[in-house]
């Protein structure tokens, strides 16, 4: 596996969003963090702005860049490489609507695009 180096000026995150049950979740991987909704769209939503937050909290406080590198959650790391498989043309066992990477902003402010 790759290990990633974010900084607070660049880097990206890896980011699921899947269903369980009928609520939706969205994992930022690197930063751990996880939100919810009743849709996909607004669970990543949720989980774009959790991550700018977390960004420009970080500038703010000149964090080191080891809380934007995180060990990710075994069962999130297990689905982001069956979804990375499914790219290839196997079928994930789970339920997800968007596998993926999102760019840190390089500017506070600036809002993060998907990669």
């Amino acid at each position: 596996m790759k290990t990633h180096q974010n900084t607070i000026h660049r880097g990206s995150v890896r980011c699921i969003v899947f269903r369980e049950d009928s609520v939706w979740y969205a994992v930022g991987l690197e930063l751990n963090i996880v939100e919810s909704g009743d849709t996909p769209r607004e669970a990543f939503m949720l989980l774009t702005e959790a991550i700018q937050g977390y960004v420009e909290s970080a500038r703010k406080i000149k964090a080191r860049p080891s809380i934007l590198n995180q060990k990710t959650d075994s069962e999130y790391e297990t689905m982001w490489l069956r979804a990375q498989e499914s790219k290839l043309g196997q079928k994930p066992k789970e339920d997800i609507f968007f596998a993926g990477r999102l760019n840190i902003s390089q500017a506070m402010g600036r809002s993060l695009i998907a990669a």
